[in-house]
This record gives C-alpha cells, sequence and structure tokens, in this order.
C-alpha cells in the first residue's frame, strides 16, 4: 500500500471546511483580546510573559522528542536574545541554542520561508551533534528514512518519507505553498497542513518534529500579522499519544481530517492556556503591588514560591509543612503567617487540620 506521498495527487490533501469558520472567528478573538491586553500593561509585564510562553514552546518541543532542558537556563539564555538582564548564564549550549533559535522565529515570523532558513534552524538545533552527518542540511543518506517502533522482538514501519534524492524537489514545493498568498483559506487550515506536509516530507535527518512546531508558530504569526504567543507544543505534549496516532493516520491517505479537528482544537486549547498564563502573570503583579510593605520576607518568598509552580500552583495545595519548608521557620511561625495572608485576602484557606491547604487567591476570566 503506498504511502502519501507516493499518491497520484500528492500533496492535494482533502478535508471539509464546514466546523471550522466558528472557530477560526474564536481563534481571531482571542488573539485580538491578547494584544488588547498585552498593550495595556506595562513593558516589563509584557516582556516576562513573552520569555514564559517562548520558554515553555522550547521545553514541551525538546520534551516530545525525549530532550530535557533546564527552564531557568532556557529562560536566561531567551532574555539575553532579547537585551534583557538575566540572573545566570545558560546552564548548556543547548538551553542557549532553543532560545536562539525561538527569539530568530519571533522576531523574523514576517520574513518568507526559504531552504536557507531552514537549514540555519537546523544548524542551530544541532552543530556539535557529532550523530547527525548533514547538519544544517537536507538529509543525504541513500537509506530509507523511516519512523518505526523500539520494540526489539519486531520491528514495525510506522512511515516511510520520500528518498533523500526527492527531498530537494518536495521542499521547493512546499516552500512555494507556504509563501503563498491564499487570503480565501483559513489560518488554522493552513497551519494544519503546514505540519502534516513537512511530516510527510521529513527532509532533515533528525530534528523534524521541532521544526515543523516552529513553522506552526511561523504560520500562524503570519496570517495575524504579529508574532502570535502560543504555547502549542506544552497541549501536544500532553496530548502527545493522541498526536502521534493522528499523523500516523495520514501516512497512507490524503485525507486529513482528523488531523485537521484534532489540530484545530490544539490551537484553540494552547490558545487559552497562554490567555490564562498571560493574565495569571498580570494578577500576580496586582497582588504583589497590594501587598508591599504588608508582608513579611518568608511570607513573600513563600508566594513566590507558589507563583513559579505556574497556573496549575502546587499539586495538592500548599500545606503547613511546605511553608515550613520553604521559609525554614517553626510551626508557630508558619501558623500565624498564613493565617495573616489568609486574613490579607492573599491565600484561600480549604480543609482542616491536617488537610488544611492554601491556594492563591487570584481571579481571572
Amino acid at each position: 500500500m503506498p504511502w502519501n506521498w507516493e499518491l497520484h495527487d500528492w500533496p492535494k490533501f482533502k478535508f471539509k471546511t464546514d466546523n471550522i469558520a466558528q472557530k477560526e472567528r474564536q481563534f481571531l478573538l482571542s488573539v485580538g483580546k491578547a494584544c488588547a491586553t498585552l498593550k495595556n500593561i506595562d513593558e516589563k509585564d509584557s516582556k516576562k510573559f513573552i520569555v514564559e510562553i517562548l520558554s515553555t514552546e522550547g521545553l514541551e518541543s525538546a520534551r516530545i522528542e525525549g530532550e530535557i532542558l533546564d527552564r531557568e537556563s532556557l529562560q536566561s539564555s531567551i532574555k539575553r536574545n532579547f537585551g534583557l538582564l538575566a540572573s545566570r548564564k545558560p546552564k548548556t549550549n543547548q538551553e542557549y541554542r532553543m532560545a536562539k533559535l525561538l527569539c530568530e522565529v519571533y522576531d523574523t515570523y514576517q520574513k518568507p520561508l526559504t531552504h536557507e532558513m531552514l537549514c540555519a534552524w537546523h544548524f542551530e538545533l544541532f552543530h556539535g551533534h557529532i550523530h547527525i552527518e548533514d547538519c544544517g542540511h537536507y538529509r543525504t543518506h541513500a537509506e530509507p528514512m523511516q519512523i518505526v517502533s523500539n520494540n526489539i522482538n519486531k520491528t514495525h514501519v510506522f512511515f516511510e518519507a520520500p528518498p533523500s534524492v526527492k527531498v530537494p524537489k518536495e521542499m521547493n514545493a512546499f516552500i512555494d505553498w507556504f509563501n503563498s498568498q491564499n487570503n480565501s483559506q483559513s489560518i488554522l487550515i493552513k497551519a494544519a497542513i503546514s505540519h502534516v506536509y513537512f511530516e510527510s516530507i521529513h527532509p532533515f535527518e533528525d530534528g523534524n518534529g521541532r521544526i515543523g512546531r516552529l513553522l506552526i508558530e511561523k504560520i500562524l504569526s503570519q496570517g495575524v500579522n504579529k508574532p502570535i504567543l502560543i504555547a502549542t507544543s506544552q497541549v501536544l505534549e500532553k496530548r502527545k499519544k493522541e498526536y502521534y496516532a493522528h499523523l500516523e493516520k495520514c501516512n497512507r491517505t490524503l485525507d486529513i481530517q482528523s488531523w485537521v479537528d484534532f489540530f484545530v482544537d490544539v490551537i484553540l486549547q494552547g490558545q487559552k492556556q497562554s490567555l490564562d498564563l498571560l493574565n495569571f502573570l498580570i494578577a500576580k503583579t496586582k497582588l504583589l503591588t497590594t501587598l508591599s510593605g504588608q508582608i513579611n520576607s518568608r511570607q513573600e518568598k513563600a508566594l513566590l514560591r507558589m507563583f513559579a509552580e505556574g497556573l496549575d500552583g502546587f499539586k495538592g495545595g500548599l500545606s503547613a509543612e511546605n511553608y515550613i519548608a520553604i521559609t525554614k521557620t517553626s510551626r508557630a511561625t508558619a501558623t500565624r503567617d498564613l493565617a495573616d495572608l489568609v486574613q490579607k485576602g492573599a491565600l484561600i484557606k480549604t480543609g482542616e487540620l491536617k488537610h488544611t491547604r492554601y491556594w492563591i487567591n487570584l481571579t481571572f476570566d
């Protein structure tokens, strides 16, 4: 049975757009809401949001491929790329390279896609990796580019991409399509096609997933004519089994309806999480400003530690034991400090006795 790229009408992907129009409107409305919110906050908070979103995207895109990056080092590198003060030097070259790449994509979203751009991205990701022969170039090896299972007892080929000799021609067609101006086409549809199209060609020896996810950000940004800030990879990491399953369904067909439906929902979910994060950072600033001069150093340290956990906060809530461990104080002092934070409206208390837990009191739509 032929692979999708071997079908006679490749790459004319098939899908229905009946249920996309409403989701496209929802997407554009949320873009407008995020832009309006960013305009109404100070530059410092705006930059914090950009750094947080870009670092989350880089961390989760790497995690999907089994690579673990250091969050603090990545954020430090992103800040340096934007000319901001950073607390520490990058831990490894991996964080530095990823940060440079993320900032490059963010800053140059409006530029047309080129072979040189893609190869520069690949070089940034992999230079210095001894296992990559074609670093900064499309693959040239004669062996089939296959995606296989890791089961040592039986090898299962999930997908085989076009042979290396065909990659230049396929990428010429892909780049021409990517750069085409089709005002009638949905932004979300074009982004969905771009990912499955690129992954089907699999032009690089390694890193196709990471580069393919960067292309999602680029095409969405071009669609709304401003750099988009959606942590798509965060959602894809959480839904990784679905992600791979829906891509696999496209391996031998050009009917990508299942992929389109999944992908559009991923974008909208990622967009909501990003907007929630923006509101979280704004609410954090407001709360700390309100409490300025009213809380002691222990309370401030504990609140900052809770904020560092992000939107989800401490799993199960903050306990008195957590507070003692964070602040290195006595139980009696911890009890007084926590009661004071509840009284000031900074924390919400739930449960009783050993089941007592504390939650940051942030409210936003």
